[in-house]
């Protein structure tokens, strides 16, 4: 199953399950739907496929609390709110909490499915960096302890002849280790090693 193209649509109110589904069905989308968010939670959010468009206010759990209950369970499934004008500060307060849109109630089915596209594409684009800082790292992985050292100091800008003095190696030495971490990186030069390099790296918090 193309993991793109599958929606989880959570609403207790089984006429909207339906006619998102529906529309969704229609052009093309496998639809899940789920009367409430611990019953999504339960079957299908270890999956971790496509997205999920969900109302707010809801028994049982509501979209704040299911958003907040994917982050602490580390669930990264884009979500997609629809609320009703009423409850716009409660969507407001998911979209601050990650949700990646919010649709008000009525909406356009164009709305919908434009909304849909946009959380899928960045699903995907999300996928691709993770895939690609993973392959980073294996590659990073294989540099050897004088490899590892060298790259320290092209990251700090140094030339060879300053990383050769440092290291007390000489500048033929730097530049053959210098040759061998670009060919196991794939890089095409400095730059493009950098960005690996970069890429790699995990996110800093807030607090550093």
């Amino acid at each position: 199953m193309n993991s793109h193209k599958v929606v989880h649509v959570i609403d207790d109110d089984a006429a909207v399950r339906d006619a998102v589904g529906l529309l969704l069905s229609t052009e093309g989308y496998k639809v899940h739907a789920y009367p409430s968010a611990p019953a999504f939670l339960k079957t299908a959010a270890a999956q971790g496929e496509g997205c999920v468009v969900t109302d707010v206010r809801m028994p049982e759990m509501n979209g704040i609390e299911l958003i907040a209950k994917m982050r602490e369970e580390r669930i990264s499934i884009p979500v997609i709110v629809l609320t009703a004008h009423a409850d716009v500060p409660l969507a407001v307060e998911a979209m601050k909490l990650g949700a990646v849109d919010l649709l008000e109630k009525p909406f356009e089915d164009e709305a919908l499915l434009a909304a849909v596209d946009a959380a899928l594409e960045r699903r995907n684009a999300e996928e691709t960096r993770s895939r690609e800082s993973i392959a980073i790292k294996n590659r990073l992985a294989t540099l050897t302890r004088r490899e590892n050292e060298i790259l320290a100091g092209l990251l700090k800008g140094l030339s060879n002849k300053v990383i050769a003095h440092d290291l007390g190696i000489s500048i033929r030495t730097a530049e053959v280790h210098r040759a061998n971490i670009m060919a196991k990186m794939r890089a095409g030069n400095l730059a493009e090693l950098v960005k690996m390099a970069l890429a790699a790296e995990p996110p800093k918090s807030d607090s550093e």
